[in-house]
């Protein structure tokens, strides 16, 4: 059974690039959710204008405190891709001066360690900050074969050493994804994300630099150890499976309930269509340190 939202609203959602922004917008206001969308400019799409929303660029912390609060928004969720900024060209208003120790601090460190870092600093403020997942509890990946295929013995081996990989070197506050073939670890992920490193994939399939014929190999996606799961839950969906079907992949494998599957019947369907198995799998992660 789905989990309900634990959230009542109004909620504000702080919106970077790709779709999930107005995935979890969609899914707040089918709930009757009131909403407001701030929307990072360069970064959000336009689609978010569908609904309630302020556009606000990088630097202007004051413009986004002063939307969220205009519209009554305590609870808040962070969804979206972003790029970081470099503040040496970025125009502050009064909001961000008043907080530049803050700001300066989020060049330094990993993804995780900047994203625990804007949760601490924006519950300090007040704020409930929540997961996409506590709005749309339904984009979660399920347990178990999602499609069609289902993977071979060969391929849990490679998908058990691939969760492996992910929890090594999560722990370093590096990527959330993994590449395995035949027992040989192709890639991980890096600054790059997930598609430029299936992209290397793709090319050292055409160099014959990876091992087997036909379709070899598992992509593994799961959150890191210790990670602050309700800013940066990993993330599928059709163009994962597009990307790992171009590097030969036969199949994807993620963390169960803790991996969020953008367009969800789209995403099984081109699983189907391209011959690769889909799967969702319980994890108990060792703690990070």
């Amino acid at each position: 059974m789905a989990r309900r939202s634990t959230t009542s609203g109004p909620l504000g959602i702080i919106a970077g690039g790709g779709l999930l922004p107005c995935v979890v917008a969609d899914a707040a206001a089918a709930r009757g959710l009131a909403l407001h969308i701030v929307g990072i400019s360069g970064e959000a799409s336009h689609a978010i204008e569908r609904h309630p929303h302020t556009w606000v660029k990088w630097g202007e912390v004051g413009k986004l405190f002063a939307a969220l609060d205009k519209h009554g928004c305590r609870d808040l969720v962070i969804i979206g891709t972003v790029t970081r900024p470099d503040l040496a060209h970025v125009k502050l208003d009064f909001g961000a001066i008043k907080n530049l120790p803050f700001l300066v601090s989020l060049g330094m460190g990993g993804d995780d360690h900047v994203l625990s870092s804007i949760v601490r600093f924006l519950e300090g403020k007040g704020y409930r900050v929540h997961g996409a997942d506590d709005v749309a509890p339904e984009l979660l990946a399920a347990d178990g074969v999602l499609g069609k295929h289902a993977p071979s013995a060969d391929d849990r081996a490679d998908i058990a050493l691939g969760f492996e990989v992910v929890q090594a070197l999560g722990a370093l506050d590096v990527g959330q994804t993994a590449v395995v073939a035949k027992g040989y670890v192709v890639a991980v992920e890096a600054a790059e994300g997930t598609d430029a490193m299936l992209e290397r994939c793709a090319e050292l399939r055409r160099t014959g630099r990876t091992r087997g014929r036909g379709l070899t190999g598992v992509l593994v996606k799961a959150p890191k150890p210790g990670q602050e799961e309700r800013v940066d839950l990993p993330t599928i969906g059709p163009e994962t499976v597009r990307r790992a079907a171009d590097a030969r992949l036969a199949g994807v494998a993620v963390a169960a309930g803790q991996v969020l599957m953008v367009e969800h019947a789209a995403t099984i369907e081109a699983a189907d269509r391209r011959g690769l198995f889909l799967l969702g799998e319980r994890l108990t992660l060792k703690p990070k340190g």
